[in-house]
C-alpha cells in the first residue's frame, strides 16, 4: 500500500491477525518465531509476558534485515501469559493439560499479562505491559468435560479462548477485554500512533 510505512507482525495467531485488522490494520506479512516459551525458574509471569514478547521481536527484526522489500518497517510482537497467583498456566497442546487449567481457574480469579514490543524503522524498541483480571465461575464436570471436547482450548493460554464458548465462564473481567483475546486494542494503537505510524490510514475504507 502506497502512503503507510510498512508493518510486521510477528506473530501466527489467528486472534491477533484479526484483532489488528479490527482496528483498520492490514499487516505487510507475518513473521512468527518459533521459540522455546518454557518459563525460567522461579520467572514471574509478567516477566516472562515482556522476556517472550521482546525475543519475538528480535527475531522478526533479524529476518527482516535480510528481506529487502520489508527493510525498515515496523514490528509489532506480542506474548500473554495467563497465571493463577504466581503460577504461570500453559498454552494447552494436551487434553489433561486443559483439564487441569480449567479446573484451577474454576471459582476463582485469574490475571492475564500482555507484553506487546514494538520495533521502530529506527529499529528503537518500545514496550508496554497490560494486565486484565477475570474472574471465571465454579465450573461443573459437565461444563469441563464439554468444553474439552469442543476443542477449542488447544494452543490457548490457560486452556481457553474468552471470545467463544468460554466467555460464558466469564463473571467479571476487569481492564481490557482484547487483552484477554491475545492484543491489548488501546495500548496497541497508542504505541504505534505515538511512534509516528498512521493508524487511522485504514480506517476511510473499515466500512
Amino acid at each position: 500500500m502506497i502512503g503507510r510505512p510498512k508493518l510486521v507482525l510477528a506473530s501466527a495467531s489467528p486472534r491477533r491477525l484479526s484483532l489488528v485488522n479490527q482496528i483498520g490494520i492490514e499487516p505487510d506479512a507475518l513473521r512468527a518465531a518459533d521459540l522455546d516459551e518454557t518459563p525460567k525458574r522461579g520467572e514471574l509471569p509478567r516477566a516472562l509476558a515482556n522476556r517472550l514478547a521482546r525475543a519475538k521481536a528480535e527475531a522478526a527484526l533479524a529476518s527482516l534485515r535480510m528481506d529487502e522489500e520489508l527493510r525498515g518497517a515496523f514490528i509489532l510482537a506480542a506474548d500473554t501469559v495467563v497465571a493463577v497467583g504466581r503460577r504461570i498456566l500453559p498454552k494447552a497442546e494436551m487434553l489433561d493439560e486443559a483439564a487441569q487449567c480449567l479446573r484451577l481457574l474454576s471459582g476463582r480469579n485469574h490475571r492475564v499479562h500482555t507484553a506487546i514490543c514494538l520495533v521502530t524503522p529506527k529499529e528503537a524498541f518500545r514496550q508496554r505491559l497490560i494486565e486484565t483480571r477475570v474472574r471465571f465461575k465454579r465450573l461443573s464436570d459437565q461444563d469441563i468435560e464439554s468444553y474439552l471436547a469442543s476443542g477449542e482450548w488447544r494452543g490457548k493460554a490457560g486452556g481457553y479462548a474468552v471470545q467463544g464458548i468460554a466467555g460464558s465462564f466469564v463473571i467479571k473481567i476487569v481492564g481490557s477485554y482484547t487483552n484477554v483475546v491475545g492484543l491489548p486494542l488501546y495500548e496497541t494503537a497508542s504505541l504505534l500512533g505515538g511512534e509516528g505510524y498512521p493508524i487511522h490510514f485504514g480506517w476511510l475504507n473499515a466500512v
